[in-house]
C-alpha cells in the first residue's frame, strides 16, 4: 500500500463515501456512510478499520425509486438495518479524531452532507481543524473527461479488482486503490491538500467549505491546479 508521503504530516488518513437520498444538502439524507481508517503499522501503512453502515431516516423520510434503483438500498432496508444517526455521527467523530486527513473523490459533496447531519445529529465541529483531500480534483488534472469514479479505475487498470457500484463500501475502497495508483503516477499529492476545483460552467455547488481554497478547473488538464 502506498501513502508513504502523507504519513509524514499525518497520523491517520480517513477515506470516505456516502449514499443519499438525493442531491440537495440541507434536504437529503445521508443513507450508507463507509470508510477505510489507514494508519502505520510497524511503519507500514495498513488498513485498521473498515466501517460500513446503512443510516436510519429521519421520520417520515423516503427512498425516492430512482436511488433505490441505483443503490440497491430501499426505505424498507433503512428501517430495519439503519443504525440512528446519533450513533453514525458518534462513529465518525471517533475516527476523526485526532491529527488526520480527510479523503473523497468528489470530497465536496460528501463533506457537505456529512455537515449537515453532524449538525443536526453530531457535533460539526468534529471538521474543523481537519485537513481535506479531494482525490477527483486530482484525478481531473491528470486526465481528460469523463471524471467519474468509474472512469479512474479503468483508467488506472484496476477494472475487475474494485468496482464503482454505487454503494459506499465498494466506492470507497475503490477510492482507496485510485488513490495508490495516483501516487505512483506522480508525487505531488500534498499540493491537493484543501484545495478543490470545480466546474467553471457551474461554480461551486451549495456552501464553500471555509477551510477550502476553491479553484475553476476545465474538463481537460492545463497544468497542475495549484501553480
Amino acid at each position: 500500500m502506498a501513502f508513504e508521503s502523507l504519513f509524514a504530516r499525518y497520523d491517520r488518513l480517513v477515506l470516505f463515501d456516502t449514499e443519499t437520498t438525493g442531491l440537495q444538502y440541507s434536504r437529503d439524507e445521508i443513507i450508507e456512510f463507509a470508510a477505510v481508517v489507514v494508519e502505520p503499522v510497524n511503519g507500514v501503512p495498513a488498513i485498521i478499520r473498515e466501517y460500513d453502515e446503512l443510516v436510519a431516516l429521519a421520520p417520515g423520510g423516503f427512498v425516492p425509486p430512482k436511488i433505490t434503483e441505483l443503490t440497491g438500498i430501499s426505505t424498507q432496508d433503512l428501517r430495519e438495518r439503519g443504525l440512528p444517526k446519533t450513533r453514525v455521527c458518534r462513529d465518525i467523530a471517533e475516527m476523526f479524531a485526532g491529527n488526520c486527513l480527510l479523503l473523497a473523490y468528489n470530497a465536496h459533496f460528501d463533506l457537505s452532507f456529512l455537515f449537515y447531519m453532524l449538525l443536526r445529529d453530531g457535533d460539526p465541529s468534529i471538521l474543523k481543524g481537519k485537513d481535506k483531500l479531494d482525490l477527483l480534483t486530482v484525478y481531473r488534472d491528470r486526465h481528460s473527461y469523463p471524471h467519474r469514479l468509474c472512469n479512474a479505475i479503468e483508467v488506472y487498470g484496476l477494472t475487475g479488482k474494485v468496482v464503482n457500484s454505487h454503494r459506499a463500501v465498494d466506492d470507497v475502497i475503490a477510492t482507496v486503490a485510485v488513490m495508490e495508483e495516483m501516487e505512483k503516477e506522480k508525487d505531488d499529492i500534498l499540493n491537493y491538500v484543501n484545495l478543490f476545483g470545480y466546474n467553471p460552467k457551474y461554480g461551486v455547488e451549495g456552501k464553500p467549505i471555509g477551510s477550502v481554497t476553491y479553484k475553476p478547473q476545465p474538463y481537460n488538464p492545463r497544468g497542475p491546479l495549484y501553480l
